[in-house]
């Protein structure tokens, strides 16, 4: 008798948890696999299902899913998450995964009546359409809520293990956790930048100048974003850590240093013009305290991650209200 395996949509939250380890428990084959963004990380994610003993393939659907957001069928939420249309492209993915990871049909922690907005009744049907497989999908901490599927109907899954939670309480999940000695788990929060104000405008503003590709949008969600003018941006780190991040992710364009001075680095997108090289470096030595309001900035061309062209120029130190024209934030 063949053993039906199950491809999990596994975000690394409880319920995603106690979906896989369910299931497992009561010995069906499940396969974890998370979809990375450029606003969707994994980190969290992999150290949960190692925390739980869960296996995980990581899959980037970067390109896909900023597509999503040009038009998305069911339009976004309070910021500019797309939750139902994200919902259905990750299914929809899962899907293609099921012929080469030996898989029969696609499960997920969703609980009935936990979100407001994407997992409603109507919702997780449309969700379903989205996904050209809605046939196939199991969601075990609410299917006895839902209708059977063909995974039930064929019986590759036994009724009697699938759970009737609904709403957003998680006294039913905490006490699941308990009985599948799930011990760690992290705390209900978001993990997709799409549901943050800040990173929201900055993504609008990448659309807005038409330069919302992959490359630019890998660097929003760190340094502090300022919009120069229609073609160009100036992104100063904010410690040590991002400073890191954002030499090893930035590409093509203009990385600045101050010359004698501790800080931040500084990294232009677009081709400057010599009046916003100027308004950059003015902008960039204010994040400088230490240095003087005149100072030599140290000025790299960087052309795939090379860096070449090395020029040295002086800055003024732009005033303090400047800096609030230029910064994409509330």
């Amino acid at each position: 008798m063949k053993i039906h395996k199950a491809i999990a949509l596994f975000s690394g939250g409880l319920d995603s948890i106690i979906a896989v380890k369910w299931m497992q428990n009561r010995g069906y084959s499940v396969h974890s696999v998370f979809f990375k963004a450029p606003y969707i990380f994994p980190e969290r994610a992999l150290h949960y299902a190692s925390k739980n003993n869960i296996e995980l393939e990581v899959i980037d659907i970067s390109e896909d899913h900023i597509k999503l957001l040009d038009n998305p069928v069911y339009g976004f939420g309070k910021y500019f998450n797309p939750c139902i249309d994200c919902h259905g492209l990750m299914f929809k993915k899962a899907a293609e995964l099921l012929p080469s990871r030996n898989a029969d049909y696609i499960i997920s922690g969703e609980v009935l009546g936990q979100r407001p907005k994407s997992q409603r009744h109507d919702a997780l049907d449309s969700v379903g359409r989205l996904s050209g497989v809605k046939d196939l999908i199991i969601r075990p901490l609410s299917q006895n809520l839902l209708s059977d599927t063909l995974p039930l109907r064929e019986g590759w899954i036994d009724k009697q293990d699938m759970l009737s939670i609904h709403g957003r309480g998680r006294y039913a999940q905490l006490a699941l956790a308990e009985q599948l000695g799930i011990v760690d788990f992290p705390s209900p929060a978001g993990g997709c930048l799409l549901t943050d104000r800040n990173y929201c405008l900055r993504i609008k503003d990448l659309k807005k100048h038409q330069q919302d590709t992959l490359e630019n949008i890998e660097l929003l969600a760190w340094g502090r974003h300022f919009r120069l003018d229609n073609e160009t941006k100036l992104i100063i780190g904010r410690d040590e850590a991002e400073n890191e991040v954002l030499e090893n992710m930035f590409r093509n364009g203009t990385k600045l240093q101050a010359r004698d001075y501790m800080g931040p680095v500084g990294f232009i997108t677009g081709n400057a013009s010599y009046e916003t090289l100027s308004l950059a470096l003015s902008i960039f030595l204010l994040y400088h305290p230490k240095a003087p309001e005149n100072a030599a900035i140290e000025i790299w061309k960087v052309i795939d991650k090379q860096l070449t062209q090395h020029t040295v120029k002086i800055a003024t130190k732009a005033k303090k209200e400047l800096n609030k024209d230029y910064l994409i934030s509330y």
